[in-house]
């Protein structure tokens, strides 16, 4: 008797003790929140908050260069039986401004194929100024046969890009894995290294 006494008692103790630290849990955003909200900690900046700047707003992106205008044109180039190209041709950008472009991809074949994209560009001191974020060509492709897809490219134009260069091309060769690797295209070079020369 007395044993299910003290057993009544533990289940008791750890119910409560439970309870209390799920309302301790519950209870600890808001306080949390409070807190913060007096004594400025987990708050923008000094000078943020002087510039009117609170939450919800966000701050203009200085590093776009709004005075350029870059046009960047997508070329795809295939080595094998299958469907790939730039879903547009080409896009205006701001130097520092994010942007994508898709590729779509189609394997025309009846069997698996695993391939790959490799990168050029025209003119090719571009090539040190177009960071790509996210992009088809970082890994190897696998479709199944008649399979489509769509792939992004993210990338950024540095806003170093010299003040010439006014047209970039970034051109794509999809291979198959296995097969010898092409050598990178060179197309719209000359225009555009003539043109940077104007």
């Amino acid at each position: 008797m007395q044993q299910q006494r003290k057993n009544l008692l533990l289940v008791v103790k750890l119910s409560l003790i439970t309870l209390v630290m799920f309302a301790f849990g519950y209870g600890l955003v808001p306080i949390y929140k409070t807190f913060c909200d007096l004594t400025g900690i987990n708050k923008l900046s000094v000078e943020d908050r002087a510039l009117g700047l609170g939450e919800g707003t966000v701050p203009a992106n200085t590093q776009v260069d709004m005075t350029r205008t870059i046009t960047v044109e997508f070329d795809a180039n295939s080595r094998g039986p299958w469907k790939f190209k730039p879903e547009q041709r080409s896009l205006q950008v701001h130097p520092g401004e994010l942007a994508t472009a898709v590729y779509e991809f189609q394997n025309v074949q009846s069997r698996r194929i695993t391939a790959r994209a490799v990168p050029s560009y025209a003119p090719q001191q571009a090539a040190a100024h177009f960071t790509k974020l996210e992009c088809f060509c970082f890994q190897e492709q696998t479709l199944d046969p008649g399979e489509k897809k769509t792939w992004p490219v993210v990338f950024v134009v540095d806003a170093g890009l010299s003040q010439d260069v006014q047209t970039i091309t970034l051109s794509y060769t999809f291979y198959e894995i296995g097969a010898k690797t092409p050598s990178a295209p060179v197309a719209n070079a000359n225009k555009h290294l003539a043109g940077a020369g104007a």
